[in-house]
């Protein structure tokens, strides 16, 4: 995105805000108004009109292919003003997002969840959109939640600073039981943290980065170092670049105006984060503290709903009703798991058990996708 500024638009923490993906024969799909719908295949993403006004945009995103897919929204610099994960084939996303000003925008679909993505153009026309709610409850939930989010990023930065002297002194044993605990405000607020460019892989990207030509820095780095390999030559630089990079994000974070689709698509987007990573053992993979991080995504998912809580009360109480109960059912089963200094290391859980959270986690994540819907009306 072009002329953009970055806080005026990060309404699209769940990206799905005006995107045609480019790559080899994408195209068009005619023009109209409404929902603009998306079809996602392997090797293609076509877009049914890629322009729309300021505002409220709405996307139909169908996954035609035989990989799990991802959409992006991305500003200046590959900031992403949006995403979403875990577009299963044949699975079909409705969402909803705010793009406050015209401009310009860059979009990428991400066939394997792998690479740069298939990239095109998508522009917002007319003249700048208020991205802040004139509803009184809604307004109020976006302040909360913004207050969480600087409160949270405060968080991040001290404990990131207490495990980076951890390990640069090389007191292993202590940086291994801070590591989950120093993450566990990034996962809480990871839908704003992972929206600004190369910052993400920087800080979070798993070893996978280096296929995509990135470096191998950051959190994961350092637990492979103090789980596999030992700390390395290298180990106190590593920790030092992360801490730096974590003091940038957090200035940005804190800065960040968002608005009230925001806070519906990042309770979305913090699930489809366990979906992808935590639930398949994938994000810690050296440590095996997935369930931890878990359940800090679930815990922000949980504080974006309750920002919103009384405005959702008052548009669709049985909506609220019934993410209530699946978050009590998930509760449960998260409950069953935890030991007095945490969680179970993951490769505890037997296949039955994963099963179970799945099944739980989906019933969750089926409700928390309808809010955005409701925010939007």
């Amino acid at each position: 995105m072009r002329p953009t500024p970055a806080t005026s638009v990060i309404g699209a923490v769940l990206l799905f805000g005006a995107t045609a993906c480019g790559g080899p024969g994408s195209a068009a799909m005619g023009q109209g108004t409404g929902a603009i719908a998306v079809e996602a295949t392997d090797t293609e993403c076509k877009v049914e009109r890629t322009e729309a006004a300021a505002g409220t945009i709405e996307f139909t995103v169908r996954n035609k292919g035989g990989k799990v897919n991802e959409f992006y929204l991305l500003g200046e610099g590959d900031q992403v003003l949006g995403e979403v994960e875990n577009i299963t084939p044949g699975l079909t996303r409705t969402f909803h997002v705010q793009v406050a000003e015209p401009g310009t925008y860059t979009t990428a679909c991400k066939p394997g969840m792998r690479g740069s993505g298939l990239r095109g153009e998508f522009t917002v026309t007319g003249s700048s959109a208020a991205a802040r709610s004139t509803d009184e409850k809604l307004a109020a939930a976006v302040e909360k939640y913004e207050a969480y989010v600087a409160g949270q990023s405060d968080e991040l930065l001290t404990r990131t600073g207490e495990f980076v002297a951890l390990v640069k002194s090389g007191k292993v044993e202590q940086a291994k039981a801070l590591y989950p605990v120093a993450r566990g405000p990034w996962e809480r607020i990871e839908p704003v943290a992972e929206s600004f460019g190369d910052l993400d892989p920087m800080i979070d990207g798993r070893e996978d980065v280096v296929q995509e030509g990135l470096a191998f820095t950051g959190f994961h780095r350092l637990e492979k170092d103090l789980w596999v390999s030992g700390l390395q030559p290298d180990s106190a630089k590593i920790a030092d670049k992360l801490l730096a990079d974590v003091t940038d994000i957090v200035a940005k974070a804190k800065a960040v105006e968002l608005n009230p689709l925001q806070l519906a698509n990042g309770s979305k987007a913090l699930l489809d984060e366990v979906a992808t990573g935590k639930i398949t053992g994938e994000e810690d993979r050296y440590s095996h503290t997935d369930l931890y991080d878990f359940d800090e995504n679930y815990r922000g998912c949980k504080a974006a709903i309750d920002a919103l809580r009384p405005a959702l009360k008052e548009r669709d109480p049985e909506l609220v009703a019934a993410i209530d109960a699946r978050f009590a059912a998930l509760d449960v089963e998260l409950d069953q798991h935890r030991t007095d200094g945490g969680f179970k290391p993951y490769t505890a859980l037997s296949r039955a058990e994963v099963r179970e959270l799945t099944v739980k986690l989906d019933a969750v994540s089926e409700q928390v996708a309808r809010v955005a819907g409701v925010v939007a009306t």
